[in-house]
């Protein structure tokens, strides 16, 4: 929805300090109730292709999804689209390192907390252990990044860390692969095998009295910390 768009990149300009005029009128103008604040594109492009996989396209929902250029900026976005602000519902998926940050941002904010889904490390380690490295490794020959994973791996400083690992810091050596990676990865996922956080994230985003789908359990208890199901 280009409404959307155009919705997410006045917040981004009203963060980096737009006047904000151009996203309030598009805030009263729009079916917007929700943003999600990630931390970066990959992590939007995961959701994006987890909503779509399942029929659903969020911002007809009224959601607007938020990559924000690092954790950081949390609070900042949190205070201008939370209470303070145009008083939308805040909801979130982060690393595991970064909790702090979203926890002293949604406070700063006197937003609610428990709508923040964590990962174990960050959203790649999950994606990794939800396939398993050899089905991961079957999809990076498939993208045609077969030979840029073997020249990786032969890198030193690659030498005794764990395949797990190893993928994981290869998804991150060259700008747009983890944003590509982050939706190939998720459409490559069996239905009962997407990581908790995440998949819980998107069952948090119905709205409120709208049933579930099938496919589409119940996460794990908001605000913890959230494992793959194994």
């Amino acid at each position: 929805m280009t409404d959307m768009r155009t919705f997410r990149e006045a917040v981004v300009a009203w963060v980096a300090g737009d006047s904000g005029v151009a996203a309030r009128e598009l805030a009263a103008r729009l079916p917007v109730r929700t943003a999600v604040l990630l931390e970066g594109p990959s992590d939007a492009a995961a959701v994006g292709a987890l909503a779509a996989g399942r029929g659903r396209n969020l911002a007809a929902e009224g959601v607007c999804v938020l990559p924000m250029g690092g954790a950081m900026s949390v609070g900042r976005f949190a205070r201008l689209l939370g209470p303070p602000g145009l008083g939308l519902r805040l909801t979130g998926l982060c690393d595991e390192a970064e909790r702090g940050h979203y926890a002293r941002g949604l406070e700063g904010a006197g937003a609610p907390q428990e709508g923040v889904f964590v990962c174990a490390a960050d959203l790649e380690d999950e994606l990794i252990r939800a396939l398993g490295v050899t089905r991961v490794e079957e999809i990076v020959r498939a993208e045609g990044d077969q030979r840029a994973l073997r020249t990786f791996l032969r890198q030193p400083a690659q030498r005794g860390r764990s395949p797990q690992r190893q993928l994981r810091r290869f998804l991150g050596t060259k700008k747009g692969r983890k944003i590509h990676y982050g939706r190939v990865l998720v459409e490559a996922l069996a239905p009962d095998r997407v990581p908790a956080p995440l998949d819980g994230l998107l069952a948090a985003l119905r709205a409120p009295g709208t049933p579930s789908a099938a496919v589409e359990e119940p996460g794990p208890p908001v605000g913890a910390r959230c494992r793959s199901r194994s």
